[in-house]
């Protein structure tokens, strides 16, 4: 019965903000097939002795005494059995004043305290008094009732504080597995706390249910407001996922554990709409107001082929975290074919913007002889119509371009392998043929005079290299590969 080493206490990710998804079904599932046997709190033997007892004091007309030893008797016991456990009394402010990381440890043991509580140590003291108050039905519940008060109060108090507490996304979590642990308890507490002197208890715990429900639910809308309205000044400088990003991605996989959960609570507060669609809706609202965000932030970069990467990166991130989880039969195939093109379009944007202007230094436009001659010949094999200070000047601007371009996006990164690679192909098969070409058309004009290694300072191979070397993310003091 203890909390397993996956509680909520220790479920934080890197960012300290949300659970590990791996533990939340596993747990439940285990608890769920958990065989819970009532303790033994009084010796069999001495249970008809305390009945026959109990018999007596009525028929002396000493009911109201009973009650009272009874119920300060046992109630005494209880509060002890649960203080050894851990409960402890803590109110609204106590609740409020608490750091995140304590009250979430605090949260996790709440709910092992009510499994015990409500299978274990309230199923116990039911069954002793059953037994001492056989025949007395009225005074049965009574004296349960009692005993078991101020407990419940203590338990339910700790839920309600969370409950009523400042809401924030990381919460969404924890108070759905409050309200999962009062959904499964629901059965055993109206059992146990049946008759007419136990209907406050039932309600509050009830009141409880539906608060949590209530406060999970708001909380739910707070996330699509606040991830829409992120205004973290926050610029990746190598135009590399946002941290905005995965969050929000991790937010949405961990969703996907509590899918059971989440129709509940869509079944409870909305008109018998289909609770499957509700889920599909909220998240596509969530991945929309990440891209409404990730846009405005993507407008802080100068160089706008920086800013198709980072979009691209960003998007990408989440096409393939969508394909990889249960979020694809939610979001469907149309939602990533759509998304994936979108990547598409701002990888071809970005190669259209950040290498447009060094192609042109290989284009044989404006390639004429110093004397307004002809542009060199489109066959190839004659270059005598272009001027060689044009082709040195072109050589020499190329260098320089692509130096610059290769210092500065080398340091930019795309953190995806198997995309970074196809990236760099896409340039390679733009650039390469038309070095190729222009070296082999216009090369022999430099290659005769002085100084050629000045102009042609690379061969098409130094370049492939090269760009081998983009999108690693490397700061100015790496040493190159």
């Amino acid at each position: 019965m203890r909390p397993s080493s996956g509680s909520p206490g220790d479920q934080a990710d890197s960012s300290g903000m949300i659970p590990s998804s791996h533990s939340h079904s596993d747990h439940q599932n285990s608890e769920e097939n958990s065989v819970y046997t009532t303790p033994t709190l009084i010796p069999p033997r001495i249970l008809p002795l305390l009945h026959d007892l109990a018999l007596q004091m009525v028929e002396a007309g000493n009911q109201q005494q009973l009650l009272i030893i009874y119920r300060e008797a046992r109630s005494q016991v209880l509060e002890e059995s649960l203080r050894k456990l851990g409960v402890e009394k803590l109110s609204k402010d106590d609740v409020q004043k608490m750091q995140w990381e304590v009250l979430e440890a605090k949260i996790g043991n709440w709910i092992h305290f009510m499994r015990i509580a409500v299978k274990l140590l309230f199923a116990g003291e039911r069954k002793v008094c059953d037994q001492i108050f056989e025949g007395f039905n009225p005074l049965m519940d009574q004296c349960f009732a009692e005993v078991t008060a101020g407990s419940v109060a203590v338990l339910l108090s700790f839920g309600h504080a969370i409950a009523k507490s400042k809401r924030s996304p990381e919460k969404l979590f924890v108070l759905l597995d409050m309200y999962e642990i009062m959904r499964e308890i629901h059965s055993e507490i109206e059992s146990l706390f049946r008759g007419q002197p136990c209907n406050e208890i039932r309600e509050s715990a009830l009141g409880l249910t539906k608060r949590l429900a209530q406060t999970a639910q708001e909380t739910f809308g707070d996330f699509e407001e606040a991830v829409e309205k992120d205004a973290t000044k926050t610029a990746m400088a190598d135009g590399t996922v946002h941290p905005l990003t995965s969050y929000v991605i991790n937010y949405v996989k961990f969703l996907f554990d509590y899918q059971s959960t989440l129709k509940q609570l869509f079944r409870e507060f909305e008109n018998g709409d289909d609770s499957n669609s509700q889920l599909a809706d909220v998240t596509m609202h969530i991945m929309q107001a990440l891209q409404t965000n990730l846009d405005g932030k993507s407008k802080q970069y100068k160089d706008p082929s920086l800013t198709h990467l980072f979009l691209m990166n960003n998007i990408h991130y989440m096409v393939r975290s969508v394909r990889r989880s249960e979020a694809k039969d939610l979001l469907g195939d149309d939602w990533v074919q759509r998304h994936r093109r979108v990547v598409q379009q701002h990888a071809n944007q970005y190669k259209r913007i950040a290498w447009a202007k060094i192609l042109q230094c290989l284009s044989v436009q404006g390639l004429t002889s110093s004397g307004g001659g002809s542009v060199a010949s489109m066959d190839g094999g004659n270059s005598s119509g272009a001027s060689r200070a044009i082709i040195k000047d072109r050589l020499k601007t190329f260098n320089m371009q692509f130096e610059e371009l290769h210092q500065r996006q080398s340091q930019w990164t795309v953190p995806d392998t198997e995309f970074r690679e196809s990236l760099r192909l896409a340039v390679a098969e733009v650039l390469l043929p038309a070095y190729r070409s222009f070296i082999k058309r216009f090369g022999p004009l430099v290659e005769n005079g002085k100084n050629p290694q000045k102009y042609i300072r690379y061969n098409p191979e130094d370049l492939e290299h090269m760009l081998g070397e983009f999108f690693e993310g490397k700061t100015l003091n790496d040493p190159k590969r």
